[in-house]
């Protein structure tokens, strides 16, 4: 369970670390952003996966 928060927390901080970029146009903190958010939706795709396969 603390897994999943976690990705989740990271998700969220890749939300507001892009949304920061776009509006302070500062494209590395935008594409930093990105980056977590993607990292965050793809650790909790593989404990998805992971979980479907426990089964």
């Amino acid at each position: 369970m603390g897994r999943v928060i976690r990705n989740k927390a990271q998700t969220a901080k890749g939300r507001i670390k892009e949304a920061l970029g776009r509006t302070a146009r500062n494209r590395q903190t935008q594409r930093e952003g990105r980056s977590d958010r993607s990292m965050g939706n793809l650790k909790q795709a593989a404990a998805k996966a992971r979980k479907a396969f426990k089964r």
